[in-house]
């Protein structure tokens, strides 16, 4: 499998909003405008990047690279062809891009309570819960809860 990550382009934005408002995504994503989208792909602090094999597979959005204690956010990972492993790959892909390329000391992520698939990932790739923010989140009629989890330069250097 040869996955590699390319930045999004404009033209990318139709293929963004679909795999957002996928009903198997949204339900653990907060969906975005395409103008938040546009925000975040021209921002120098953001890294708004398709996930992509012969076709596109997903996308993530980095946030945090000019941080001045280079903490960088894992803010969005979407993948549109589940369970082919191309978001375990996608994971090892950012790591390395966050703590090689963008020397980040910590690479952290909140992931909604309920999603156990990302949460059994993101622990499988290293990532450490740190806490609970509980019920900080209004979807509809409820709240959700988030987990922070993160993974420290050394915990990296050491896998």
């Amino acid at each position: 499998m040869v996955l590699r990550l390319r930045q999004t382009e404009e033209v990318d934005l139709d293929y963004i909003l679909s795999a957002e408002n996928n009903e198997e995504n949204r339900q653990y994503i907060i969906t975005w405008s395409r103008e938040k989208h546009l925000q975040a792909i021209n921002t120098p602090d953001s890294l708004h990047l398709i996930v992509q094999k012969e076709t596109k597979v997903g996308y993530v959005i980095l946030a945090g690279l000019t941080n001045v204690d280079n903490a960088i956010e894992l803010r969005r990972i979407v993948i549109t062809e589940k369970g082919k492993g191309y978001g375990k790959a996608t994971i090892e892909m950012i790591k390395e891009l966050a703590f090689n390329n963008y020397k980040a000391h910590r690479l952290w992520l909140d992931v909604k309570l309920q999603n156990l698939r990302a949460q059994s990932i993101y622990k499988t790739a290293g990532f450490v819960v740190e806490g609970i923010l509980r019920e900080c989140l209004k979807t509809g009629n409820k709240y959700d809860s988030l987990i922070i989890m993160s993974l420290l330069q050394q915990e990296y250097n050491n896998n």
